[in-house]
């Protein structure tokens, strides 16, 4: 039997859609670590090397990305690959711009993909299984 217990989960938190999962960790035995931004979670992923990382994805439609990142995930998802390869990524996104994360999971390994809103219930899912 597979424990989820001393799991890590990187919670980058950068809208009010983002799912509230402190009481679905806890329950599941998994540490959230809670960043209110890519670039603090960059920093974290120095410190600590999450098995779970739950993310928004926003399409890079201006000039921000340049043509070299497809979104707001892309720097810090390259980052994770070197350092904590095996982590899951779950992206959530909105509706509206479903039809670009694939362009982001042509570059890198995503686990899961939800369409805001996302319930407690759809995340447990996916945790649960893994």
């Amino acid at each position: 039997m597979s424990s989820t217990a001393d799991k890590i989960l990187f919670s980058i938190i950068e809208s009010p859609a983002h799912p509230r999962l402190e009481g679905l960790c806890q329950r599941l035995g998994i540490q959230q670590v809670r960043l209110p931004s890519q670039r603090k979670a960059l920093k974290a992923l120095k410190r600590t090397m999450p098995d779970w990382v739950v993310a928004e994805f926003f399409y890079g439609f201006g000039n921000n990305y340049a043509g070299a990142n497809v979104s707001n995930l892309d720097v810090f998802l390259a980052s994770l690959r070197a350092t904590a390869p095996a982590a899951r990524v779950i992206v959530l996104v909105d509706k509206a711009q479903t039809q670009y994360v694939p362009l982001l999971a042509e570059r890198f390994v995503l686990h899961a993909v939800l369409t805001l809103p996302v319930t407690e219930e759809d995340m447990a899912a996916i945790l649960r299984d893994a």
